[in-house]
């Protein structure tokens, strides 16, 4: 499938209104977004091929010298003096409002004219083709077990189209990202579900690597049927990745994007520079700096990709931030200004959050607990950025007993308590490393993106319930 034939049809507009705003404004960008998505679901009984949640249209950045203003609408064809003069007259009464404005710097806007293009194979399957895999990866674990009372299979194929315009640049981006989902609702004298996620940007080895999962979906539903309450109180813990990356991302995710730092919500602020972890844990954040479902080539404020280290051998060292907040701030944007979509604000948001990988055999990372849990895949989780107070809640865990892994579950999870303590006490990092692709993040109760996270098992000492 190839660049948006649309926004290419569209850049000649677009030049023509940043020119003609030009005439009005300091610096002035237009971002136009073409994203198709569709949902393929079957169960047992129903199967459905729906559109996904898509957008095209058009959002203006403006900054006059002194503050931003964005403008958003679905057409900019036409007159452009007459819409440039439509958005400064919808600007012109916040531009008024100088004493509650914030100041920020000049934007720079330095040269660039250049295509991203990251293939993938969806064009090579049709709707009826996707449909049958869910159907048959929904018939397949209902035939499996005769206490499954339904199973769901799922594919979510989704591909971005972006065009960003200035006075000095033109960029476009295109690429996509594919989930798929096996779950299972199982009944043995408990009603469970159980489920399992695969994502990547070629639909074939999806469907491969979610179909491969099928038993491991069964077993997983099987024993939590059999799974127990925790005893609340502190243990010895071991994450699988899932759980890292969910210790990455509320840990010091949202506590990190610096809009939070002009607002002053964030403790972090006053520690860059700090201990804030164990001197071994090193941490990541960057649309570049892992392949996954946040991997764009550059933002929705035009700023490339980067590869942003947030933690440096225990030391806070940097944040996340997008255009607004650096200028703000007076820092280097690093590539995090995200949209939920074109009618919503840019925000500082995380992409691919992430553990930077250890030395330690997860082998030995067990068999150094007499008794604690290893805990797997993220449930939710939610942060408290001023006061560095986190909840993360795991599906699952697995009792461990003198260094080995027991068969006896703990279902759910909750891992609660201080930022620094639990970031401290993170005692072995393991050597493997895998980041999960298939979540979204919102920005309070709203403004949805997608993100990855994830990284080695790490051992920590926290408190469960």
């Amino acid at each position: 499938m190839p660049f948006s034939p649309y926004l290419n049809s569209m850049r000649g507009h677009c030049r023509a209104l940043v020119e003609a705003l030009g005439r009005r404004y300091a610096y002035v960008s237009v971002l136009g977004t073409d994203v198709h998505a569709a949902v393929y679901r079957a169960d047992r009984k129903t199967a459905m091929a729906r559109d996904g949640e898509g957008e095209c249209g058009f959002v203006i950045k403006l900054h006059n010298g002194r503050s931003f203003y964005e403008y958003a609408c679905d057409d900019i064809t036409g007159d452009k003096e007459e819409l440039a003069a439509r958005i400064a007259a919808r600007v012109a009464p916040a531009d008024a409002l100088t004493d509650r404005q914030i100041t920020t710097a000049p934007v720079a806007d330095p040269p660039m004219v250049r295509d991203f293009v990251r293939e993938t194979d969806f064009a090579d399957f049709d709707d009826a083709y996707l449909l049958d895999v869910c159907r048959s990866i929904s018939a397949e674990l209902c035939q499996k077990d005769d206490k499954v009372l339904n199973a769901i299979g799922m594919l979510q194929p989704y591909t971005v189209s972006k065009l960003f315009v200035t006075k000095n640049r033109e960029l476009t981006q295109h690429y996509g990202w594919a989930n798929g989902y096996a779950l299972v609702i199982y009944n043995d004298g408990k009603m469970v579900q159980a489920r399992h996620v695969e994502g990547g940007d070629r639909l074939r080895d999806v469907i491969d690597a979610t179909r491969a999962k099928l038993d491991d979906v069964l077993d997983l539903a099987r024993h939590l049927t059999k799974a127990q309450p925790i005893k609340p109180g502190v243990y010895d813990v071991i994450t699988d990745s899932s759980i890292t990356g969910l210790i990455a991302h509320e840990a010091f995710g949202h506590g990190v994007e610096m809009d939070q730092f002009v607002k002053d919500r964030a403790m972090a602020k006053h520690c860059v520079g700090q201990y804030v972890a164990s001197p071994i844990t090193n941490m990541h954040d960057g649309a570049a700096a892992t392949h996954s479902v946040a991997s764009y080539f550059f933002d929705d404020d035009g700023v490339l990709a980067q590869d942003t280290q947030i933690i440096k051998d225990g030391v806070l060292v940097a944040g996340l931030s997008d255009l607004a907040s650096a200028t703000q701030l007076g820092t280097a944007p690093t590539g995090n200004g995200r949209r939920d979509n074109y009618r919503r604000k840019a925000y500082a948001r995380m992409t691919n959050t992430f553990f930077s990988p250890g030395t330690d055999k997860l082998a030995d990372m067990i068999a150094s607990i007499d008794h604690g849990y290893m805990l797997f895949e993220t449930n939710n989780g939610m942060e408290d950025p001023k006061n560095w107070q986190i909840q993360c809640t795991a599906e699952y865990g697995i009792e461990i007993e003198h260094g080995k892994l027991t068969d006896r579950y703990v279902s759910p999870v909750v891992m609660s308590g201080s930022v620094p303590e639990l970031l401290k006490s993170i005692s072995m990092i393991s050597d493997g490393f895998t980041v999960h692709g298939s979540g979204f993040c919102g920005k309070g109760y709203k403004e949805w993106v997608r993100v990855s996270d994830g990284g080695p098992n790490l051992k920590v000492r926290c408190k469960l319930g």
